[in-house]
């Protein structure tokens, strides 16, 4: 608890000199995002809690992106979620145009609602900015992923394994009015190896802005392990803060 207190007042002090954008003298980018929902009845309650964290550098060639995040959730005496991911990926442009470029990344994921001990993904691909412009940008992505498994069969019987997979990602994010924010990312992820074994992941959030620095964000979460016959759908609410430096 000290800890995510001074991760949530660290992000605070930071976002409070927001400025509006990467420039010649803003490369740093971070943002916090602390999402959830309660439900309380005379006969039962639920609750889930998503914090997430990113960071970003950008530079002429090379843009650097760190994020993780937590979800914890319960329905009554018995715990729904425990689920804990992270990456870290980048960008390499060639030349001055910006709208296409390659892309590295790794990734980790424990998941106790998707029944995930361990996964790690690595791989290398290529992204292009099918519309870029300030308030609209629509990415498209493609690459190949080495992936390496721990995963609950049937919730009990060990599955371990590597596989390669194929990546595709749609991404998304428009801005109206510079106050309110559409961002979404979707991925599909098909293994070479087995033809029944895909991944989904879909993610949209919309953000009202208070103030340069503060907005309020309603979030859809979608994710599913064709596998291990999981799946699991969030859609919670709460605050998101960011700052440029």
């Amino acid at each position: 608890m000290k800890k995510t207190g001074l991760i949530i007042f660290g992000a605070m002090w930071l976002a409070l000199q927001a400025t509006a954008q990467f420039s010649d003298s803003t490369h740093y980018y971070v943002k916090y995002a602390s999402t959830g929902s309660i439900n309380r009845t005379q006969d039962a309650k639920s609750y889930l809690l998503n914090n997430w964290l990113a960071f970003k550098i950008s530079k002429r060639k090379v843009v650097l992106n760190a994020d993780a995040g937590y979800i914890y959730g319960r329905q009554d005496a018995s715990k729904t979620n425990s689920d804990f991911s992270a990456s870290l990926n980048f960008n390499w442009y060639q030349g001055d145009d910006r709208r296409f470029y390659y892309w590295g990344l790794t990734s980790y994921l424990k998941s106790y609602s998707l029944k995930v001990n361990d996964q790690f993904q690595g791989g290398l691909g290529a992204a292009y900015d099918v519309v870029s412009r300030p308030a609209a940008l629509v990415n498209l992505s493609n690459g190949i992923l080495f992936e390496n498994n721990d995963l609950l069969m049937k919730d009990t019987i060990p599955d371990v394994y590597h596989t390669f997979r194929n990546s595709l990602r749609l991404y998304y994010k428009f801005t109206i009015s510079k106050i309110v924010v559409l961002e979404g990312s979707h991925f599909y992820q098909q293994s070479f190896r087995y033809i029944d074994d895909h991944i989904l992941k879909s993610t949209n959030s919309l953000s009202i802005k208070l103030r340069s620095w503060l907005a309020i964000t309603a979030a859809l979460q979608y994710n599913k392990i064709n596998r291990t016959e999981r799946e699991n759908l969030f859609m919670n609410y709460g605050l998101t803060m960011e700052k440029y430096f």
